[in-house]
């Protein structure tokens, strides 16, 4: 299985992570998992109920959803009642972080670097200004 970057980018597979972000990147989608986190298990009619789309569109999201490993369905009666599950977006938070904290990282040695030449630029300034008054 590919990887992010290893223990840099703490490891999480890269296709868990793919496969969250396309979920997460459709806004019903989003309010779904919006929907179920607040409410916890309902079933696809209920969800249907609350959204403004066809039971039929919601359960083609919830298979999207529950294929990144963020829902899961269990059957109780004749119905299957989803429910939320973390671990994936919980793992993939973990990555965002850590991607965050390396830009975060690259960023400051930018700074530090145009700084230090900024600092530099000014001394050689002053120094030819001091040299210019001494003639």
């Amino acid at each position: 299985m590919a990887r992010t970057g290893g223990a840099a980018s703490g490891g999480v597979a890269a296709e868990p992570v793919d496969e969250v972000l396309a979920a997460l990147a459709d806004p019903t989608r989003r309010r779904l998992l919006d929907v179920l986190a607040a409410r916890g298990a309902a079933s696809a009619t209920d969800l249907a109920g609350e959204l403004p789309v066809t039971r039929q569109a919601v359960v083609k999201h919830l298979a999207v959803l529950d294929a990144a490993g963020l829902v899961t369905g269990r059957r109780a009666g004749r119905e299957v009642r989803y429910e939320v599950r973390s671990a994936a977006l919980d793992a993939t938070a973990r990555w965002m972080a850590t991607l965050a904290a390396d830009w975060d990282r690259r960023l400051a040695r930018i700074k530090a670097v145009a700084e230090a030449a900024e600092a530099a630029e000014a001394a050689e300034a002053a120094a030819k200004a001091l040299d210019a008054s001494c003639d």
